[in-house]
């Protein structure tokens, strides 16, 4: 595949176990808000260990901007918890993603439902315009055990208002918010806190991005309430990124 050496311009560590790293943007690279690319490390004598990551800047931006996890044994996350300003990062020309504005029907309210750092496509999502072009509402959910671990949750309750409701969750620390997310969904709560309608996925969007156990928990009752996930055979009401599950399970 066609890898691209860049370099990295910045880190913030967000807790212990999440940081932000951004990096130059190659020369002509495009992708969608919402999509990932494979980005990668060239330990010294070793082949490039890479993985996909959802790009957090939008398709405006000049640089790539991506959230991490660290594993302490992970082949790639390891490394990359330590890089600094002016290291190599190499980037695959080539993204793809399911979790772009056109993956799922326009409608009336957008509910991003996100863990971790399966929060990242949806900071680039709502950073954009598109976004808000195809929906009244967007509904940013996102839980996580700690309250450190709310990556840019300064930005988002800035960027809140009538467009954008942000919904941080914290499960395993003391918090005005100590439900999960998906459960606050499903319950209906969600939408009875925000002042909103129940959600009708007649008009009413769904997109989910984070751990195996949330992604199958909310598509089976997705599903179950007249829910069509977009795939190949067409766009539907809601959509997964499977791309997070698949790096997280390679760390």
């Amino acid at each position: 595949m066609p890898y691209q050496e860049e370099h990295v311009t910045s880190v913030r560590r967000w807790s212990d176990k999440t940081f932000t790293f951004t990096t130059t943007r190659p020369e002509g690279f495009r992708f969608e808000n919402g999509q990932f690319v494979t980005i990668g490390l060239r330990p010294e004598g070793q082949k490039l260990i890479a993985r996909a990551y959802s790009i957090v800047s939008t398709a405006e931006d000049d640089h790539l901007e991506f959230l991490s996890i660290h594993v302490p044994d992970g082949p790639l996350t390891s490394r990359l918890a330590r890089v600094r300003e002016g290291e190599s990062v190499w980037v695959n020309t080539k993204c793809t993603g399911s979790l772009t504005v056109g993956h799922v029907q326009p409608g009336r309210n957008l509910y991003m439902i996100a863990t971790g750092t399966g929060l990242a496509p949806f900071v680039s999502l709502v950073r954009g315009r598109d976004v808000y072009e195809a929906f009244e509402r967007v509904i940013l959910v996102h839980s996580v055990r700690t309250v450190q671990e709310l990556a840019y949750r300064e930005e988002l309750e800035a960027r809140s208002g009538d467009r954008l409701r942000y919904v941080p969750t914290v499960t395993r620390e003391p918090f005005e918010t100590p439900e999960r997310g998906a459960d606050l969904f499903r319950s209906g709560e969600l939408a009875r806190r925000l002042g909103l309608p129940p959600v009708d996925l007649e008009q009413d969007r769904v997109m989910l991005c984070g751990n195996p156990n949330m992604n199958r928990e909310m598509k089976a009752y997705l599903e179950s309430v007249g829910g069509v996930m977009t795939s190949y055979k067409g766009v539907g009401n809601f959509t997964v990124e499977q791309a997070f599950v698949l790096h997280r399970a390679g760390d």
